[in-house]
């Protein structure tokens, strides 16, 4: 049996990492939830327990054997050498180690061999729109190799956190109420908006943008693929949504791509004529474990591509499912 910390418990991830922890009934004999000075003190739901919140702080891991990080970048940098120092193996949810050459990126069911070498006792969790992307690609990267990726991303507000989606919910009630609406998350309204709120990167690209171009080609395993995205926000509390256009090595067809994701792990394939209202949606894949790909398409342009409509819960998949599914894997 297994002690397992969560940094960052009480914060939207932490709190679904908690929640998976207990649905898919993780063999722990022991769940720590740690958090800042601020939460400490709280309590949390678990297993039909009560924990008591404790303060995060260089001590906080002796004995810990699994330590699931959502504290964000800055937590991670100092805490996450810390807890591998005391002998636990760190999961990390920020973009902190992404990038690390000595840190494997890991999607369990895209790249599970990453975890043979773990130089630092660290593995980070992609980000989240990364995540569900790669799970619905990879079975077809693996017969036809991709060379290129065009993505458009329409990413939900629960991924810039709690306050976020208080937000829109209170401007979706101000613009009811015939009032302007209060801003101070986003950098512009998002109630019935769409908006790019991502800190700067270079080249013209958000932060987030670069992390699908980079993580992409690091989980894949493939420098060569091309990635060209472009991320926005848009007023939906759970649920990340892609438009993803392929292009590869070898012309792949609609009817064998469906063929290859039918079965594939961790997708839930959405197949039929195209009907109004009959693809994935968010409000749908929300507190569910699929990636879902729907609206699979041969391009009418590109002869050999393909078009797809990918949607997962970013809260689950795109984060706290994807770190647990990583802790299970350790445990085997």
């Amino acid at each position: 049996m297994t002690t397992v910390a969560v940094v960052g418990a009480t914060g939207a991830v932490g709190r679904e990492m908690l929640r998976t922890l207990e649905r898919r009934n993780f063999p722990a004999k022991r769940v720590i939830a740690l958090a800042s000075e601020r939460s400490a003190g709280s309590k949390l739901d678990f297993n039909g327990k009560t924990l008591t919140v404790e303060k995060l702080g260089p001590e906080s891991f002796a004995g810990v054997d699994i330590a699931l990080f959502s504290a964000g970048a800055s937590t991670s940098k100092e805490f996450a050498p810390i807890a591998a120092a005391a002998g636990a193996v760190v999961i990390d949810n920020s973009s902190a180690w992404r990038m690390d050459p000595d840190v494997p990126l890991v999607v369990p069911e895209v790249n599970p061999g990453a975890l043979t070498a773990l130089k630092k006792g660290i593995i980070a969790n992609p980000n989240c729109s990364t995540i569900q992307m790669v799970v619905a690609l990879k079975p077809l990267h693996d017969v036809a190799r991709i060379k290129h990726i065009v993505v458009s991303t329409y990413q939900a507000t629960s991924g810039k956190g709690h306050a976020a989606v208080q937000e829109l919910k209170n401007q979706i009630a101000e613009l009811g109420q015939g009032k302007a609406p209060t801003i101070n998350v986003f950098p512009a309204q998002i109630a019935l908006n769409v908006v790019s709120d991502w800190k700067p990167g270079t080249d013209g690209y958000s932060e987030e943008e670069l992390k699908m171009v980079h993580e992409t080609k690091k989980i894949m395993g493939d420098s060569s693929i091309g990635v060209t995205p472009t991320c926005v926000r848009v007023p939906v509390v759970s649920g990340h949504s892609e438009s993803v256009h392929v292009t590869f090595h070898e012309p792949l067809s609609a009817a064998r791509a469906r063929d290859l994701l039918r079965n594939a792990p961790g997708v839930k394939l959405v197949e039929g004529e195209y009907r109004p209202g009959g693809e994935p949606q968010p409000i749908q894949a929300a507190d569910t474990d699929p990636v879902y790909v729907g609206r699979v398409r041969d391009d009418l342009a590109v002869p050999g591509a393909l078009n797809l409509w990918i949607v997962s819960d970013n809260l689950r998949k795109g984060a706290a499912l994807n770190a647990v599914q990583i802790a299970e894997l350790l445990i085997r």
